[in-house]
């Protein structure tokens, strides 16, 4: 199969179409705007009919040319990263280049007849900006509060007796009261620091509220470790559960599927850093909750003890396990929670 392999930046597009053995046909850049993507795509036309789509970066930078060029009737494709990088050594060209890395990118989907489609945009993608925003936010929080702290401790020695956290409205009360009789620029900087305290928690709350209404009702709910943050991330990182053909793709996804790591006689698997991070750490979450209090999972760990392995080779089997049950969950109420956001 003839491919295209297509590398992507903020301002430009580099295109790469290899023949059924990898051979270059053509190559191109192209700006990354709407009128590039149709050139881009009347390029692939011309240059190599019927060939497949590669997109290193189809969520990102190259996300509305992928989609551009799926609406157009072309078969898109995403290409992982780690296969690229691994396919670069092997086109034989000195340093990196944008042509090269499309080379790479073209014959990884030339060679892989199982690449995964690329993410469309649906209720998901909005899903996940919420939970961006509220990250966002949360890491802003973090920031004043620290230098909130860092006034206080300056102008209202010992305040710490009174006010035992900068988190709840109680504790927040007493700071402002603390800082109302706090004469002088400093104390004004950290009375408008309290009060954007205060305003990144208001909508933080409301964030979280309208998240929580997104995925009410959904199977995964039912989970022992799961709440309405968890459910979210698993569900706005995992994106259209019908692009997986199975759980085991789901895990490798997750980066939760161990990789064989042989050698002679010796049998073993190494950890897998690779995957989606969030995901990974969704599932990490949900694994150390029902490690603590649940009796399945506290008799799993200490089956897994017992067998030798340790505390953290356990809880990576107990995550194994978890991706095949939510990869369940996803698919039972994929279509609900399409049809509550719609």
């Amino acid at each position: 199969m003839r491919a295209i392999g297509i590398d992507t930046h903020k301002d430009s597009l580099a295109a790469c179409a290899v023949d059924e053995l990898g051979r270059v046909l053509a190559e191109a850049t192209f700006d990354n705007d709407p009128a590039g993507h149709v050139a881009l795509g009347s390029w692939a036309c011309r240059v190599a009919p019927g060939a497949r789509l590669g997109f290193e970066g189809s969520s990102s930078y190259g996300a509305a040319a992928a989609r551009s060029l799926a609406a157009a009737g072309l078969e898109v494709r995403e290409v992982p990263p780690q296969l690229s990088r691994r396919e670069r050594s092997r086109t034989r060209r000195p340093g990196k280049s944008d042509p090269g890395d499309a080379l790479a990118i073209a014959r990884v989907t030339a060679r892989e007849a199982d690449l995964p489609p690329i993410r469309r945009a649906d209720p998901t993608t909005e899903l996940g900006l919420l939970i961006a925003a509220r990250e966002d936010l949360v890491a802003e929080a973090t920031r004043i509060r620290n230098r909130l702290h860092a006034d206080l401790v300056v102008l209202v020695p010992g305040y710490g007796a009174t006010v035992a956290n900068l988190v709840w409205a109680k504790h927040l009360d007493r700071a402002t009261r603390a800082l109302r009789r706090v004469p002088g620029i400093h104390g004004e900087l950290a009375r408008e620091r309290l009060a954007a305290l205060r305003r990144c928690h208001a909508r933080i709350r409301t964030l979280g509220e309208r998240i929580g209404r997104l995925v009410a009702g959904h199977p995964l709910l039912g989970l022992t470790g799961v709440g309405p943050l968890t459910a979210a991330v698993l569900i706005a990182e995992t994106g259209d559960i019908g692009r997986f053909r199975s759980a085991d793709a789901f895990a490798m996804l997750a980066g939760v599927a161990p990789i064989p790591a042989s050698s002679g006689q010796r049998q073993r698997m190494r950890l897998n850093r690779g995957g989606n991070r969030q995901l990974n750490r969704a599932l990490h979450v949900v694994a150390i909750v029902q490690a603590r209090v649940s009796p399945l999972a506290k008799a799993y760990i200490a089956r897994k003890i017992a067998e030798g392995h340790n505390w953290k080779d356990a809880i990576r089997s107990l995550k194994r396990q978890l991706a095949r049950v939510v990869f369940g969950l996803l698919r039972q109420g994929g279509s609900e929670f399409h049809a509550l956001a719609a």
